[in-house]
């Protein structure tokens, strides 16, 4: 394992902003992972954890202590039956080619979740989730180091404390654990309608009446590959928003003034707002803010298109948030992790 010094952020985050990482190693076994963070901590060395960089942005000043980057392989089966198959993976596995691979399989449950850029093991930490689909429908555990005992734990999906794109490993627990491999739980019932309404949408108008795990997952990279920008093309980071969570009174507030407001019941007496709905109808589509273009397919997007610093990010970011803060009373919030 080696380590390297002064390495630019900017190129191992799809959004290319930061300077530079003091230090910066790439692990491929959990030894490594334990191994690396004690001697880290042994220099009094902060680390940061990096998967792909697809939901991560740097800072102008770099990060002075050392980025561990996930390197883990592994996909293994290790239950499997008349009904589903269970599948261990290393955290460190293009999260595209295990969907693509389960679905070459015939098993059902991620495949919905295709084209997400990033790696196995940052699945869990936001929750990530595309048209119905979310990693806490399958997960059944994770294996982690767990860097406040220096040792190796599991921890099953009610541990995880999961809600809309969330865990305790944004909250609670951030940065105690490490996460090294993740077990899935996959059908092998061909996916069933109803489907999200996107997703509906697109199969509705190709007169696609078969559904099965590929066609599904086609389908998904086709709205995709129309709705969000190839991030090794444009760089970004896949929605810059989360979607917005309201109560019922504050949604019978907005839809007393905007009566056609786009809401999806959650359950609970919550409903989930697309975000990029406030950020178009704020009049942001499309604009070019510090650098920053609010994407024109898909508002929650924010494209680099001739941002240089963290502070351009900062400034356009701060202007979206305020426009739809004054113009809806709603206090939208950045989705992707800050490396600090």
């Amino acid at each position: 394992m080696d380590i390297h010094t002064n390495i630019p952020l900017k190129n191992y985050t799809t959004m290319k902003l930061g300077g530079p990482a003091r230090f910066m190693a790439e692990v491929r076994t959990p030894d490594e992972v334990a191994t690396t963070y004690r001697n880290a901590r042994a220099q009094g060395l902060s680390v940061f954890v990096l998967g792909g960089g697809s939901n991560v942005i740097a800072k102008d000043e770099g990060y002075n202590g050392l980025v561990m980057r996930i390197r883990i392989p592994g996909f293994t089966v290790i239950a499997d039956d008349l009904n589903s198959t269970t599948i261990a993976l290393g955290a460190g596995e293009d999260w595209d080619a295990v969907v693509k691979r389960t679905v070459d399989m015939e098993l059902s449950g991620i495949e919905a979740m295709s084209a997400i850029p990033g790696t196995a093991g940052g699945t869990p930490i936001q929750n990530v989730g595309a048209y119905g689909q979310e990693i806490a429908d399958t997960l059944q555990s994770v294996e982690a180091y767990d860097t406040s005992t220096d040792s190796f734990v599991t921890l099953t999906r009610q541990e995880c404390g999961f809600s809309y794109r969330d865990s305790v490993f944004r909250g609670e627990w951030a940065g105690r654990y490490i996460l090294t491999s993740l077990t899935l739980k996959l059908s092998k019932t061909p996916p069933q309608p109803p489907f999200y309404d996107a997703l509906q949408q697109y199969l509705d108008q190709h007169s696609i009446k078969l559904y099965t795990q590929l066609i599904i997952r086609d389908a998904v990279i086709a709205i995709r590959a129309n709705k969000l920008p190839d991030p090794t093309v444009l760089p970004n980071t896949g929605s810059f928003f989360k979607n917005t969570i309201v109560e019922t009174w504050k949604l019978n507030d907005l839809k007393s003034h905007y009566p056609t407001i786009p809401a999806y019941d959650m359950g609970d007496g919550n409903f989930k707002i697309p975000t990029g709905w406030f950020i178009e109808q704020a009049g942001m589509k499309g604009k070019l803010l510090h650098g920053m273009r609010v994407h024109d397919k898909n508002c929650l997007v924010l494209i680099n298109e001739s941002a240089t610093s963290y502070k351009d990010l900062v400034e356009a970011r701060e202007e979206i948030i305020g426009t739809v803060r004054d113009t809806f009373g709603i206090q939208i919030e950045q989705e992707p992790l800050e490396i600090s």
